[in-house]
């Protein structure tokens, strides 16, 4: 039997690789014109006796990738549990429970997270939008309920969600990704995303303390979180299972959301710091 926390990472490890839908046509072009370096010839005696001749991607070691062969194998394992378990319980769970109330729990746990969002754009030094999200964040929690509803977007503020955190902090500083990893539990990431995670989590806990760090509270707001996030991003998941080789799709989805992102902080100094 799976428990809470196992179950909140696995659903969280099928959506946090995912890029914008049009993004998912460009991969699979991509994949066609890599995976022929990795296929091996077709075995002639299974075309002779006119058998079904099945392909299989090799994914070999490379910079980005050095663990591929055990990446891959991981890949393959939470797939089989997504398609057995994940999948049709989180489904389950946006069929069942209303739509403004999966909303409003978004909504929630988007809002708790500001405070990492406001210290990596301090970090970053971009005191303009570390200042934003400190009025989003205490307009959502007063006006908003708590964060309930996501007062601050609207006018007459029109204070956007702008993602941020640690691992984006030491992109922008040029700390390069390192070796792509599919952890079981994780999911899709990279040395540099794994550590930036971790200190995104520990804010909260260390700052604030109880409830934060306790597993009454990481385990149901991990859980909902992954539910929530597992069951909007179906269709993708689907699209990427259907490409012609969806463990480098994945991979290449990743890689090139989190680039598309740490870029993006730079391009805002334009703008706005």
């Amino acid at each position: 039997m799976l428990s809470p926390l196992m179950v909140a990472a696995v659903f969280a490890a099928q959506a946090s690789a995912i890029a914008a839908p049009p993004a998912v046509n460009g991969v699979a072009q991509e994949v066609e014109s890599q995976s022929g370096s990795g296929v091996p010839p077709s075995d002639p005696a299974a075309g002779s006796d006119g058998g079904e001749i099945v392909v299989t991607a090799l994914h070999h070691p490379t910079a980005t990738d050095p663990l591929a062969h055990v990446n891959e194998k991981s890949f393959e394992a939470t797939q089989a549990v997504d398609k057995a378990f994940v999948g049709p319980v989180a489904l389950g769970y946006k069929h069942i429970v209303p739509k403004p109330v999966r909303l409003g729990i978004r909504n929630v746990l988007g809002n708790l997270h500001q405070p990492v969002v406001f210290v990596n754009f301090l970090l970053q030094g971009k005191p303009g939008k570390s200042g934003e999200t400190a009025a989003r964040f205490a307009i959502n929690s007063t006006v908003g309920l708590g964060g309930l509803l996501d007062v601050a977007k609207r006018r007459p503020f029109n204070l956007p969600n702008r993602p941020n955190g640690f691992g984006d902090t030491l992109g922008y500083y040029g700390i390069r990704p390192g070796a792509y990893l599919y952890l079981p539990l994780i999911g899709p990431t990279t040395v540099r995303d794994l550590i930036g995670g971790t200190l995104d989590r520990l804010v909260l806990p260390t700052a604030v303390g109880k409830p934060f760090g306790q597993p009454a509270y990481t385990a149901p707001t991990g859980v909902a979180s992954a539910l929530d996030s597992r069951a909007e991003f179906d269709q993708q998941l689907r699209d990427i299972r259907e490409s012609d080789d969806p463990y480098l799709a994945r991979r290449t989805l990743y890689l090139r959301k989190r680039q598309a992102e740490i870029d993006g902080l730079h391009n805002h100094n334009k703008n706005q710091t």
